[in-house]
Formats: C-alpha cells, sequence, structure tokens
C-alpha cells in the first residue's frame, strides 16, 4: 500500500517546484487546486501524467476536474486506490 502522506508529499514537491515554479512554497493537503487557482488546466495535464509515470495510476479524462482532482488529499486517496 502506498502512504498516502509521501504521496502528498512527492505531489506538493512536483507542482512548486515545476508547475508553480515556487520551490519555497507549500501546499496543505485540503487546499483547493483548481478551484483556488493554483493551477490551469494545462497544468492540470501535466500533473495528470506526472501521477500516471510516478505511481502507474491511470487517470481518466474525465477525472481532471475539481470534483476529482482539486486538493492533494483526494488526489492522494485516487492514487492510492489505484497504485500499481
Amino acid at each position: 500500500m502506498t502512504d498516502k502522506n509521501e504521496i502528498i508529499s512527492k505531489l506538493n514537491t512536483y507542482i512548486t517546484t515545476e508547475l508553480l515554479k515556487r520551490p519555497d512554497k507549500t501546499i496543505g493537503a485540503d487546499e483547493a487546486l483548481i478551484s483556488g487557482g493554483l493551477i490551469d488546466s494545462f497544468s492540470l495535464v501535466d500533473l495528470a501524467l506526472f501521477v500516471e509515470q510516478s505511481w502507474g495510476a491511470r487517470i481518466d479524462d474525465t477525472e481532471l476536474n475539481a470534483q476529482t482532482f482539486d486538493t492533494l488529499g483526494q488526489l492522494a486517496e485516487l492514487i492510492a486506490a489505484r497504485a500499481s
């Protein structure tokens, strides 16, 4: 089983360094990524690819929305359930 805290930490690092270009920023597990305006639709696709490459967790295009993908906590749950 994949540890959700480790997933959140790795996602936080990727988003802040690669997508936001702000490695000094920390994103809380419940902080809104999409609806809060932190990441846009282009970044969302990059994030989905990162998830698939890092954990082997397939993300369907219909899941790239604020209902399933808006917080690191939601994303970690999804990854933990699907990680290969």
